[in-house]
C-alpha cells in the first residue's frame, strides 16, 4: 500500500491500478536486488500495467557519495531509446504532409553521399532509421564517440561518403548511428526548425514531458540530474559531469536526450494507449513506427529466455515475440549510463529502468524479471536468476577465446626507434592524427577527438596505443604496411568484446607529413 501511495503522490493526474500486494513486493524486491548485486550509483525503474502506472521505484544517488537521492524527476540520459523519439517526429512530419517516408534523402539534404552512388540515390527516409544501409556495425561511430569531440553534423554527413559498406544496401541489418544523425537533420529541413526544437515542440509539449531535455540547456538551472559513472577499484566514480552548460552535441538525434522517469512513463502510456494523447499520432503512423521493416538474427538467449521466434527492427524500436506476446523494445548505453525501455502493446504494459552507471547486465536482469511478471509469471525468477545465466553467458565466452589476449610484457616505444613512421596521418574521415615524440616515447593524438590521446607501447613487437582515459577495453593495435608513398596504417581492436562503437576496422591512414 506504500508503494501505491508513493506512485499516486509522484504521478498526479495519471490513472493508476490496484497492483496485488504480492506483485509489487515483487516489483520492489527486484530492483533492490538489481541495486545491490551490482552496485548501482543510482536506478530509477517504473511498471506499467493495463495502460496505468502499478509501481514506481528509485535507489541511490544522482552522484555517489554526494547524498542527493535519485527520485522520479532525476534526469537520466536515454542514449539510444532518443532514436525512438526521432522517428516519432518525422512521424509527426509525415502525418503533417511535410514529408514522406519514401522520399529521396537528397530532397532535403542535397549534399548526402553514401560510398556507392546507386545507393544514395536509392536512401529513402524510412532506410535512415532501420539499419539496412549496408554499413558495417557501428561505421564511423568514431566521429561521435568518445566525447566530447570537434566533429560537426556536416563532418558527419559528409564522412558517410568515405565509408566503405560491409554488405548491400537493404539485404542484411547492421545497427548504425551516423544515419540517426541525417535522419534528425532530414526533419529540421522538412520541419523548418532545428532537430531539437522539433523534439520539443512535437514530444515534449503535447505529451507534458516537461523534465525532458534536448539541445543546449542547462543542468544548473534545471537541477536534479543523474551523473554518469564508472567502476574504479570496486567503486562508482563520477566520469564526465556535467558543466554549466550542456551542449547540442552532433549525435543528438541518435542518443542525446535526457529524461526523468516520470517524463518516460508520460512516453509510454501515450505510446501504448492513443486515448492518452488525442490527435498526437494518426493510426497510420503507429502502425508505420511499429511495423516490422528489417529482419534481425534471433539470438540464443532470446530463443532460450522468451521462446523468441521473430525479431526486427520498426522505425526507432525492436519488435520481437516474448512468451507468445508482442513485444516492442529498445535499450540506451552512453558514457556511464544505461536504459531499457519495453512495451507489450496487446497488454498495454511495460517497464522502463535508467540507470547512472555500468549496467549492462542489471538493466538485462531486472528487465527480464519484471517483464516475466507479467508475460509468465508462473516462471517466478528473480533478478539473481538471470544474474547466474549472465554470468554462465560471460564464463562460456571466456572458453571459447572471447577475452583480451594476455599481451607480452610491455614496454614504451622509443622515439628513436619509430623512424619514419613518426607524423600526420590522414584518414578521410576522421581526419588527421598526430604520432610524434612527446620526451623519449611516441603519442598517438586526434585532432578532432582529444579523448583519443596515449602512449604507443609496443608488446612483442607489436606496436599499440595506451589510451590516456579511455581504458584498456579501448585499446588498438597499430599496424603498418607497405612503403613510401603506399604506406599505410590500420588500427585494429586488441579485446575482441570491445564496444563495437570503437570502429577501428572502417580506419584506413596515410602518412601526410612530417610533425611539427
Amino acid at each position: 500500500m506504500k508503494r501505491l501511495l508513493l506512485c499516486l503522490a509522484l504521478f498526479p493526474g495519471i490513472a493508476h491500478a490496484a497492483v496485488p500486494t504480492d506483485d509489487a513486493a515483487f516489483y520492489d524486491k527486484a530492483v533492490q536486488q538489481a541495486f545491490e548485486h551490482y552496485r548501482l550509483p543510482g536506478v530509477a525503474v517504473g511498471v506499467i500495467e493495463d495502460g496505468k502506472v502499478v509501481h514506481v521505484a528509485t535507489r541511490g544517488e544522482q552522484a555517489a557519495g554526494e547524498g542527493k537521492a535519485v527520485d522520479a524527476d532525476t534526469l537520466f540520459k536515454i542514449a539510444s531509446n532518443t532514436k525512438a523519439m526521432t522517428a516519432a517526429v518525422l512521424a509527426r512530419l509525415v502525418q503533417a504532409g511535410r514529408l514522406r517516408w519514401e522520399d529521396p534523402v537528397t530532397r532535403y539534404l542535397p549534399s548526402f553521399r553514401m560510398y556507392d552512388p546507386w545507393v544514395t540515390r536509392n536512401m529513402q527516409v524510412r532506410d535512415l532509421l532501420i539499419h539496412n544501409s549496408g554499413l558495417g556495425l557501428g561505421a564511423g561511430d568514431l566521429m561521435l564517440w568518445p566525447e566530447p569531440n570537434h566533429f560537426t553534423r556536416q563532418d558527419i554527413i559528409a564522412g558517410l561518403a568515405h565509408l566503405k559498406p560491409a554488405g548491400s544496401f537493404r539485404a542484411d541489418y547492421a545497427y548504425d548511428n551516423l544515419l540517426y544523425v541525417v535522419a534528425g537533420e532530414v526533419a529540421a529541413v522538412a520541419g523548418g526548425k532545428p532537430y531539437a526544437a522539433l523534439v520539443r515542440q512535437e514530444i515534449f509539449a503535447p505529451l507534458g514531458m516537461d523534465r525532458c531535455q534536448v539541445g543546449e540547456w542547462s543542468p544548473q538551472a534545471v537541477g536534479n540530474v543523474a551523473q554518469p559513472h564508472y567502476r574504479q577499484d570496486g567503486r562508482n566514480v563520477v566520469g564526465g559531469r556535467d558543466g554549466d552548460l550542456a551542449v547540442d552535441f552532433p549525435s543528438m538525434a541518435a542518443g542525446g536526450v535526457r529524461c526523468s522517469l516520470d517524463d518516460m512513463l508520460r512516453w509510454m502510456r501515450a505510446l501504448l494507449d492513443p486515448a492518452q494523447a488525442p490527435g498526437w499520432l494518426d493510426a497510420t503512423q503507429r502502425r508505420a513506427l511499429w511495423t516490422a521493416h528489417m529482419p534481425m538474427p534471433v539470438g540464443q538467449r532470446l530463443r532460450d529466455w522468451d521462446n523468441t521466434h521473430f525479431l526486427a527492427y520498426g522505425y526507432g524500436w525492436r519488435l520481437s515475440d516474448m512468451d507468445g506476446q508482442w513485444k516492442v523494445a529498445h535499450t540506451g548505453t552512453l558514457s556511464g549510463m544505461y536504459s531499457s525501455l519495453a512495451l507489450l502493446p496487446d497488454r498495454r504494459g511495460g517497464v522502463v529502468i535508467l540507470i547512472n552507471g555500468e549496467g549492462e547486465d542489471a538493466r538485462t536482469a531486472l528487465m527480464q524479471a519484471l517483464l516475466k511478471r507479467q508475460t509468465a509469471p508462473a516462471a517466478g525468477h528473480d533478478v539473481l536468476h538471470y544474474a547466474r545465466l549472465l554470468e554462465q553467458e560471460r564464463a562460456q565466452r571466456r572458453a571459447d577465446g572471447h577475452v583480451r589476449p594476455v599481451l607480452a610484457q610491455a614496454m614504451a616505444v622509443a622515439a628513436r626507434d619509430f623512424g619514419g613512421d613518426a607524423g600526420v596521418w590522414s584518414d578521410p574521415w576522421f581526419g588527421q592524427v598526430a604520432l610524434c615524440p612527446a620526451g623519449e616515447g611516441i603519442v598517438f593524438a586526434s585532432v578532432k577527438s582529444p579523448a583519443m590521446r596515449g602512449r604507443v607501447m609496443s608488446s612483442g613487437g607489436r606496436p599499440w596505443v595506451q589510451w590516456q582515459d579511455l581504458g584498456e577495453d579501448a585499446e588498438a593495435w597499430l599496424e603498418f604496411s607497405g612503403d613510401g608513398a603506399q604506406r599505410t596504417l590500420r588500427m585494429r581492436a586488441i579485446d575482441p568484446d570491445i564496444d563495437f562503437s570503437y570502429d577501428y576496422q572502417d580506419l584506413a591512414f596515410r602518412r601526410v607529413g612530417d610533425c611539427p
